[in-house]
């Protein structure tokens, strides 16, 4: 059985699988395709990634993928904690540039599912962070792009306590939401 939770964004799902403990550690199934299925979560996954983050405050995002390389993404931290981000980049949604945000961490035991339409980022809450996602579509340079972490008009706040972010060269120079291009609309997802 999972535990399944809209988030603000009805869309964006938090998931809880059960975890059976005892004197030796834990069991769980982090994936069963057929609960996940009966919880209505239908999404053949083609990818498993992995990430790790050294340092707290490492931001990746926000990122996505064009059609026909959109991606769901299913993520889950193995090790540490993140603050998990899905930024609605579908226009015409009565939610579109709004964000949603929700901690993930290998304490918590939680997942967050991030549909196509959506851009993704996550910062690390603490040092030596592993981030586990599966995607629905296969990575694709060609597709591949991303928006500004720190777009004003997104306004996504990033719990930093006036820290600087770690970035990449990619994640620098990302443009903002109203600079790119439309490529999901709230009509076609």
């Amino acid at each position: 059985m999972l535990e399944v939770t809209p988030l603000a964004i009805a869309e964006v799902l938090e998931i809880k699988p059960r975890k059976f403990g005892d004197d030796r550690g834990f069991f769980s199934e982090t994936f069963n395709q057929e609960r996940f299925a009966e919880a209505g979560v239908t999404i053949p996954w083609v990818q498993d990634n992995q990430s790790f983050s050294a340092a707290k405050h490492t931001l990746r995002g926000l990122h996505y993928q064009a059609p026909p390389f959109a991606q769901d993404k299913l993520v889950r931290v193995l090790k540490g904690s993140i603050l998990d981000v899905a930024v609605d980049i579908r226009h015409g949604s009565p939610t579109f540039g709004k964000w949603v945000a929700l901690e993930v961490s290998a304490a918590k035991f939680n997942q967050i599912l991030v549909p196509k339409g959506f851009a993704h980022g996550f910062l690390t809450l603490e040092p030596d962070t592993e981030v586990f996602y599966k995607v629905s579509a296969p990575y694709s340079g060609q597709h591949d792009r991303g928006i500004r972490w720190d777009d004003p008009e997104i306004g996504v706040e990033w719990p930093l306590g006036g820290a600087q972010p770690v970035l990449s060269d990619k994640d620098r120079v990302a443009p903002l939401l109203n600079d790119t291009p439309v490529v999901f609309t709230a009509d076609t997802m």
